[in-house]
């Protein structure tokens, strides 16, 4: 995989704060007045280089390798610990300052005062705590060689078509073939098309169905040619495949000079049609480089285009056409074409009513049906069916690396930043509706929107990271109005890399809440007392705690004490009470010792 063109992991992302934090003057001025061990930073650094150096292999390996992934939620659980540290020393030394200032004393010997007071207990808390991350760090360090496995890579794609028939693509394909044979040109550039849409719903195959239609004869094109970019988009390369893909001729040089001198003899005065599969490349030079030599065409040549990235279709300067998921009869179909044994002409009725709810959990995505409905081709007992309907689709498409590979592609080519933001979208249910400006403020509230030199406002940021995330298919509109939603696979997947630091109350399987989670999430409607939230006092960590109010909820119909939940959480960064009931409306903050404390 083309390294320059992976975002970066997850836990870099995280990692990058850590490193912040030990590069600051702040840190170091701290340990050296209250003579901490000097070392431990130093130590910790080197350590956290060291994992950050393994984490983006770890990251694509974990879906293959259970071992692996469990070594990646060690070390993504040991860098909050860090980050947490660090949070608690920001906190002392601002209160320290905040109460030396409160003093009547001349500004010189407040300062000397603070650091010269007795912290004995803090500072032994530090340096024990610092060093137990050290320890863990280290430990995992060692464990490196549980990293050396092979991950799967994505088949290329070729022009032939693999399905006979397309079901739902009717209107798309003529929309895309009328473009493609139509008389208008432009004469400055060679006319390009992209199809964008998310991982798995069908780009390639409609594609592929275009290219071979009886149709595109009406074009009269000179050459066709078709190239799966996928994710190498090394410009040498990229140019010499289509040189290839047009002459049919295995081409060695290793010149783009030459290979663009051979490329545009060819096309030279010639109308061609061109698909560029699976593209990612976001580098407008890159395709500026690619693209030179297919302007020396005829008039009406084109470029079809595949990818999940309008950024992708932007740098190109093509014409947009989005495909979305199937419609339910769409879905039943393609669900159904590969169910059936051969000989079969239809499910009886009791498996058709179990495929029609298996059909509704693949979302309108043609390749999730396809895998289901090719796993229960091979069984046909109604107890095998049901149990993969109560099955976590998730785990069961991990079975099929073409699945996971076509999600994972799409997380994997993701800047760090934005899986951060990403990932902290498995705090919502399925189907669930948000609006783009609370879901940037929960971002603000992470500390997760960052601009070098902090010259743009954070929500500038944070709009800038949804956008991102919308034009690369991770988020969908709703209905035309001002509300987003996930697929659900893509939240799925947003659930997997967040592990065991993301728990949603009676959405996620396990009854007791982990002590490693981070961030909570309940539906307000799903919890009845105070008792539902008993295990979550063993999350002492958490971060975040957000209710999730549906349309009709108004408001939560159970009392709570703030002071029971709360009082045993030190590092809350987003704590939502929305809908509270009236019954403790005239509670405030300072009700919790520790809020008020830290307010």
């Amino acid at each position: 995989m083309a390294a320059e063109l992976v975002g970066g992991a997850l836990l870099s992302a995280f990692l990058q704060v850590a490193f912040d934090k030990l590069a600051s003057p702040q840190l170091l001025d701290f340990f050296r007045r209250r003579k901490l061990d000097e070392k431990l930073l130093a130590n910790l650094s080197i350590m956290l280089h060291s994992i950050n150096a393994l984490a983006d292999d770890a990251e694509l390996k974990q879906f293959t390798n259970p071992d692996v992934k469990a070594w990646l939620l060690a070390v993504k659980e040991a860098v909050f610990d860090a980050e947490d540290l660090f949070g608690e020393i920001d906190y002392e030394f601002t209160r320290c300052q905040v109460q030396a200032q409160s003093q009547p004393q001349t500004f010189n010997y407040k300062v000397s005062n603070f650091f010269n007071s007795t912290f004995a207990s803090f500072n032994k808390k530090i340096e024990s705590e610092m060093k137990e991350v050290l320890e863990k760090l280290e430990y995992l360090a060692k464990q490196k060689d549980a990293l050396r496995t092979n991950a799967s890579q994505k088949l290329p794609s070729s022009s032939l078509v693999a399905e006979s028939v397309i079901y739902g693509r009717d209107a798309d394909k003529d929309i895309i073939i009328n473009w493609l044979t139509s008389e208008i040109d432009n004469p400055n550039q060679p006319s390009i098309l992209s199809i964008v849409g998310m991982g798995g719903l069908g780009k390639t195959t409609l594609a592929q169905h275009v290219y071979n239609d009886p149709k595109m004869e009406d074009a009269k094109f000179d050459i066709k040619a078709w190239v799966c970019v996928s994710d190498h988009f090394h410009v040498l390369t990229v140019t010499r495949t289509i040189l290839e893909a047009i002459t049919n001729q295995k081409d060695d040089s290793g010149n783009l000079e030459m290979v663009h001198k051979k490329l545009n003899e060819k096309l030279l005065g010639r109308k061609f049609l061109l698909v560029l599969d699976d593209v990612w490349n976001e580098k407008p030079d890159k395709w500026e480089a690619v693209r030179t030599p297919l302007s020396y065409r005829a008039p009406g040549s084109r470029i079809l285009v595949t990818t999940r990235s309008e950024k992708v279709a932007s740098n190109m300067r093509s014409k947009v056409h989005h495909i979305k998921q199937l419609g339910e009869d769409e879905c039943w179909k393609v669900f159904e074409n590969h169910a059936l044994k051969d000989g079969d002409l239809e499910l009886n009725d009791e498996l058709k009513d179990i495929g029609r709810r298996i059909v509704e959990k693949c979302k309108g995505l043609p390749l999730a049906l396809k895998t289901i409905g090719c796993l229960l081709r091979t069984q046909s007992s109604i107890s095998y069916w049901k149990s993969i309907l109560e099955s976590d689709i998730w785990e069961l498409l991990k079975e099929n690396s073409e699945i996971i590979t076509a999600l994972f592609l799409s997380y994997r080519y993701l800047p760090s930043h934005l899986k951060r933001c990403f990932a902290y979208c498995a705090l919502f249910p399925k189907d669930y509706e948000f609006v783009k400006e609370e879901l940037i403020l929960l971002w603000m509230a992470q500390n997760f929107l960052h601009s070098p030199q902090q010259i743009r406002h954070p929500k500038e940021v944070g709009e800038e990271y949804f956008n991102d995330l919308l034009s690369r298919s991770f988020f969908q509109q709703s209905g035309g109005g001002r509300c987003f939603l996930m697929h659900d696979l893509l939240n799925d997947l947003a659930k997997y890399v967040c592990a065991d630091f993301c728990f949603r109350l009676k959405f996620d399987k396990v009854r007791c809440i982990p002590k490693t989670t981070r961030h909570f999430s309940f539906e307000v409607s799903g919890v009845k007392s105070f008792h539902d939230f008993r295990s979550l006092t063993d999350a002492k960590r958490l971060r975040s705690f957000l209710p999730i109010l549906e349309p009709r909820c108004s408001q939560w119909n159970f009392k709570i004490s703030i002071h029971d939940l709360f009082s045993k959480i030190k590092f809350i960064r987003m704590l939502s009470l929305y809908g509270l009931p009236k019954s403790i409306s005239s509670l405030t903050i300072w009700d919790c010792p520790l809020l008020k404390e830290r307010c």
